[in-house]
């Protein structure tokens, strides 16, 4: 990478993770939306989604790294993540550029139940499936989704100021 890209790699990463949280938030609304939707195109009810987050990185390079760690015989006990060695170049190649979407899952938990024998969607028993949605786990990521898209302008917006800087007293 020139130099002039390593300049501009910290407004790149911020950038990817407010996108990363947009998507994030999107997908919470659309749970929060159909809460109450016990039919779908699919059949059934509504199944919650999630957004799984990965790093920007290669695959193989993350192989590079963790290989160039145990020949150095750096590692926490037990299983915990290896801890790379002061001496180890902090390079892109090995440490990513930000984050992206890997995928949005469906949420595998079954669906509520609740007693309501004259819902069209009631089954025998008057029950009818609803969503696995939680109202309240919902609002709580959406909060942590908003202050870390939030986080992620603070530190675009205090690079970009660095830069700035720099090109004033250039």
């Amino acid at each position: 990478m020139s130099s002039v890209g390593g300049i501009f790699s910290g407004l790149e990463i911020s950038a990817s993770g407010m996108r990363a949280q947009r998507i994030r938030q999107n997908t919470i609304s659309t749970n929060l939306a159909n809460a109450e939707t016990t039919r779908t195109p699919e059949g059934g009810p509504f199944r919650r989604q999630y957004v799984v987050l990965d790093a920007q990185s290669n695959k193989r390079d993350t192989r590079i790294l963790n290989a160039s760690v145990a020949l150095h015989g750096t590692s926490t006990r037990g299983n915990h993540m290896p801890i790379p060695p002061s001496n180890f170049p902090r390079d892109e190649r090995f440490f990513g550029r930000g984050v992206e979407v890997g995928e949005i899952r469906s949420d595998s938990r079954p669906p509520r139940l609740q007693y309501d024998p004259g819902h069209p969607d009631a089954d025998e028993n008057g029950y009818v499936a609803m969503p696995n949605i939680n109202v309240i786990e919902e609002m709580t990521d959406m909060i942590a989704a908003t202050r870390a898209y939030e986080a992620n302008v603070t530190a675009f917006n205090a690079i970009k100021s660095m830069l700035m800087q720099t090109l004033q007293s250039a």
